[in-house]
């Protein structure tokens, strides 16, 4: 089968297209032929930094796939699913042909979606699914959500409106206020200054800037992002895990039609580089996928 892997840290050019053995399923796990995976900031962090699994390693984290063999487990052959992987601690990358994962970090995909497009769900939709947990949100809070179009940052939004909450949102650019206002985003702006002086009950930063003066006493502060806290209190970090049930609840929600998925690019296997050249740039609205 064909995998993409790297066995240096660097740019893109590191990225290859090579023949690897099939997988060998353990029992417990299901063998998945997969349809699509799709591009995230750990993928190229990965790539380009001394971290993760050791070297050779194959990439990815999404997958989007067919059952092949499910032995032993709630899946039988044919079954569409979806599966999120832990891939800098487990070193079970998905970007390959076959994919053997244990059954429990397995859930069947949304039916009213493409199952290529499904792809986009699982990691950037559990990341915002816990770390708007952490916030400790209820009906009628004020949120800030910033880097609110991005790919965990859009779906935040919406499942912050779906909790009832008030969302406000900080984009990158003025381009992108009509995607953050289409998400259901109040308040948008491009600049900190730009945001109402009244304190938010909550901020997720999912972009590294400090918002930290716009919270409200005894609110609460949750980032995804590299960059250190601000110093408030409540300020927390939120590390993604690997749920099953999270990703089943964030499927229904799509196919109940209260969820969106964002697409912005396709590229097949082989255009990997150019897949991560384009994610790179930055300014991508929606998720980059590669297809298989």
């Amino acid at each position: 089968m064909r995998a993409v892997r790297i066995d240096r840290h660097g740019g893109p050019e590191v990225l290859t297209v090579r023949e690897v053995p099939d997988p060998v399923p353990a029992p417990g796990e299901v063998l998945v032929r997969t349809a699509a995976s799709s591009l995230n900031p750990v993928d190229w962090k990965t790539r380009a930094l001394d971290i993760g699994p050791a070297l050779p390693a194959t990439l990815g984290w999404d997958l989007a796939g067919t059952v092949v063999t499910a032995d032993g487990t709630p899946f039988g052959p044919g079954d569409e699913v979806i599966a999120l992987s832990a891939q800098i601690a487990t070193a079970r990358g998905t970007w390959s042909e076959l994919v053997a994962l244990p059954a429990h970090l397995i859930t069947h995909a949304p039916t009213s979606i493409p199952l290529t497009d499904a792809a986009a769900l699982p990691l950037a939709g559990v990341t915002a699914l816990q770390a708007l947990d952490k916030t400790a949100l209820t009906p009628g809070a004020r949120l800030l959500v910033i880097g609110a179009t991005g790919a965990v940052g859009g779906l935040a939004v919406q499942l912050a409106r779906l909790a009832g909450a008030e969302v406000d949102a900080l984009v990158s650019r003025p381009a992108h206020h009509a995607e953050a206002h289409a998400l259901g985003a109040v308040h948008v702006t491009h600049t900190l200054d730009g945001l109402p002086a009244t304190p938010y009950d909550a901020v997720l930063d999912t972009a590294g800037v400090d918002a930290g003066h716009l919270l409200a006493d005894g609110g609460r502060y949750i980032s995804i992002a590299d960059e250190p806290l601000p110093d408030v209190p409540g300020a927390a970090k939120s590390y993604v895990q690997e749920n099953a049930a999270h990703l089943a609840h964030l499927a229904a929600l799509i196919d109940k039609g209260d969820l969106r998925l964002r697409i912005a690019a396709r590229h097949p296997l082989d255009q990997v580089r150019a897949a991560h050249e384009r994610f790179e740039a930055g300014g991508v609205l929606g998720k980059v996928l590669l297809t298989f």
